[in-house]
């Protein structure tokens, strides 16, 4: 660029982009296509009981981490904080399962945690730790885990999420106080506060609320806007991804160059400014990240479109949130800007790359809030730095329908606690005039997705229906000694998780429920091969053999499988005795109930199975059994197409 080999400059740039994009896309599509994306949509669906295949496998944290490296890198408009947040969860989830043998990892004493229980609150501790080591705010990692990513909460989480935060916040500074000697590149700029804005004078008057009631319904039409496109979006990406790894490799090496274009190209449209005459500022930043880039303009003069395009993204968010720096950028470029990050935002997201939502929202929304603030310049005393913050707020509450964290972790990132008021307003007008035209950008990821998400409260429909007009079937049940070919013939035939276990004469005195049985604990039993001949209780014989960690959930493609099983001829009219490893204390709901109660009921208690029992005598003592499945509005509505959907 100083040598004015224009062309060369930008062959240099787009190649290097191009090249590390390449990498990150091929990571994703040959090695762990799960780690595409944010990673919050899926970790928020794990912590609501949905186990997707390999999202919090080694796999995928490998490629999640050098992934975003990679993608960020390669001057993609993307943030590091989504796919940090689901690297948090998978360590945990290693944590959870024992390590992994795999890769010949384990300890002993993590088996502790191999429980469902154990293994989500780990998870929700990961999430709450990835915010915290992206944003440098532990308490706002604690609320993200608590308003977004938690489906089931209580106090000892609490305070396990907070310890969990403050050794990030501890460790974060130990490094940053290291790097402070410049041996870690732009690592630890801003200390833990990365865009401190507290300089500027926070005071404000009635016109200042009109600009933040006008900001806050702004954002609010940009950030339903976003989604939608967004939506439509990922729809279309999705076809092409099913054509390949090839397909997916070729469009994010489009994106990538698209990119490059458009942030080489358009500071081309700017026109040069003169260097500010503060002497404490380094104006044009050459060889470094700073505000004042020269690009194609001559000494004594910057280029403010460059300044934002051909920086680092956290370099770009503190040049817009700079105070006391009104005309540092012009109207004009910051219009081009926006749009450029909207359309590179919405575009970029959903590509086989490890890629954030926070920081586009963040750029895109302190951009239109600095151009509000240059438009209420005649009226209002606010700096237009915190206009520009004030804007990332209401894009934020636009897109991604939080309050709490959003405004806790802003406050964490910018240090202005004077501010905290007009925050708290702009997100809800932002959150409550989107929710007027869709849902967050998260649970509509989720959808799209096909993941199972159960909603907080139930359908208005639910309330018309009883459990017993949506239970599906058939129902298969096993007698608490049981046949080993019964029980093999329906784990073949059935992808069931869960059988209900029923006691009969003479075993007891007329058919009674005993319990559930799952899946895994048949497979484990079954291995076993404690048969006998004869139908005989013999469950203490069982429990000799086996350790109550046989019976521990095991980790992500390590249970055992209906092939590993290797059951003999003869075996098949031999008797296994259930007993031993049944739930005899299953949830149970009688069949009359409402639909709402028992979708709420399932949601709050976490549960995989809710029985169904009849409410009259004389009939078999379980009518079905209610999962996840039967509760999704798919179904219902398609056992009921005529009931309306809202």
């Amino acid at each position: 660029m100083s040598d004015e080999k224009y062309y060369k400059a930008f062959a240099a740039y787009a190649a290097s982009n191009v090249g590390l994009a390449t990498v990150a896309a091929a990571l994703c599509a040959f090695i762990a296509p799960a780690a595409a994306g944010s990673g919050i949509p899926e970790v928020k669906a794990y912590l609501n009981g949905v186990d997707a295949h390999s999202i919090l496998a080694p796999s995928t944290l490998f490629v999640k981490i050098f992934g975003s490296i990679l993608g960020v890198s390669a001057g993609f408009v993307v943030g590091k904080e989504g796919p940090m947040v689901h690297t948090g969860a998978c360590i945990a989830s290693f944590l959870g399962q024992g390590g992994s043998r795999k890769y010949h990892l384990t300890w002993s004493w993590l088996r502790y945690f191999k429980n469902d229980r154990d293994r989500r609150d780990l998870i929700t501790c990961g999430a709450a730790a990835g915010v915290a080591a992206a944003f440098r705010a532990p308490v706002g990692g604690v609320l993200f885990a608590l308003e977004e990513a938690a489906s089931w909460w209580r106090s000892a989480l609490l305070w396990r999420t907070f310890f969990t935060t403050a050794v990030v916040a501890i460790v974060l500074r130990v490094f940053i106080q290291y790097c402070t000697t410049g041996n870690c590149g732009l690592f630890g700029q801003g200390g833990l506060i990365m865009y401190d804005v507290s300089a500027a004078s926070a005071t404000y008057s009635g016109p200042d609320i009109l600009a933040v009631l006008f900001l806050g319904i702004l954002g609010g039409i940009f950030g339903s806007i976003y989604n939608y496109l967004v939506d439509k979006v990922i729809r279309t990406y999705s076809i092409i991804h099913e054509k390949g790894a090839a397909a997916k490799i070729l469009l994010v090496i489009t994106i990538a160059l698209l990119t490059s274009c458009l942030s080489y190209g358009l500071p081309w449209f700017a026109e040069c400014q003169a260097c500010p005459t503060d002497e404490s500022v380094s104006c044009p930043s050459v060889g470094q990240s700073g505000n004042y880039k020269s690009f194609n303009c001559p000494s004594g003069y910057y280029n403010d479109l460059a300044s934002l395009f051909l920086n680092t993204n956290d370099d770009a968010i503190r040049n817009l949130f700079s105070t006391s720096t009104t005309k540092e950028f012009h109207i004009s470029s910051l219009f081009i800007f926006f749009a450029a990050v909207y359309f590179l935002g919405i575009i970029t997201y959903g590509i086989a790359i490890p890629s954030g939502l926070f920081i586009p929202v963040i750029l895109a929304g302190a951009c239109y809030g600095r151009l509000v603030g240059r438009l209420f310049e005649s009226i209002s005393t606010l700096d237009t730095g915190l206009f520009a913050l004030l804007g990332a707020a209401s894009f934020l509450g636009g897109t991604m329908r939080m309050t709490v964290s959003l405004c806790i972790i802003l406050l964490e990132l910018t240090n202005d606690l004077l501010l905290l008021p007009l925050v708290m307003l702009v997100l809800l007008i932002s959150k409550t005039v989107a929710d007027n035209f869709n849902k967050g950008i998260y649970d509509q990821i989720v959808k799209i997705k096909g993941l199972p998400y159960l909603e907080a409260h139930a359908e208005p429909y639910m309330r018309h229906l009883v459990t017993s007009d949506v239970v599906s079937g058939p129902l298969v049940t096993f007698s608490g000694i049981e046949k080993v070919g019964r029980i093999l013939d329906a784990l073949r035939t059935t992808g069931h998780n869960g059988f209900p276990v029923i006691d009969e004469p003479p075993f007891s005195d007329a058919p009674e429920l005993c319990g559930l049985v799952l899946r895994s604990h048949l497979l484990i039993l079954l291995k076993g091969k404690i048969f006998s001949t004869d139908r005989v209780v013999c469950g203490a014989e069982i429990l000799h053999r086996f350790a109550a960690f046989d019976f521990a959930k095991a980790g992500s493609g390590k249970g055992i499988k209906l092939e590993d099983l290797d059951i003999e001829e003869e075996e098949m009219d031999m008797y296994v005795d259930l007993h031993p490893i049944t739930n005899a204390s299953p949830y149970t709901v009688v069949e009359t109930m409402s639909l709402a109660k028992a979708a709420i009921l399932f949601r709050q208690l976490g549960l995989r199975h809710l029985c169904l029992v009849p409410k009259s005598q004389g009939r078999p003592p379980i009518v079905g059994i209610l999962t996840r499945h039967d509760f999704m509005p798919e179904h219902i509505l398609g056992l009921y197409p005529h009931i309306k959907a809202h």
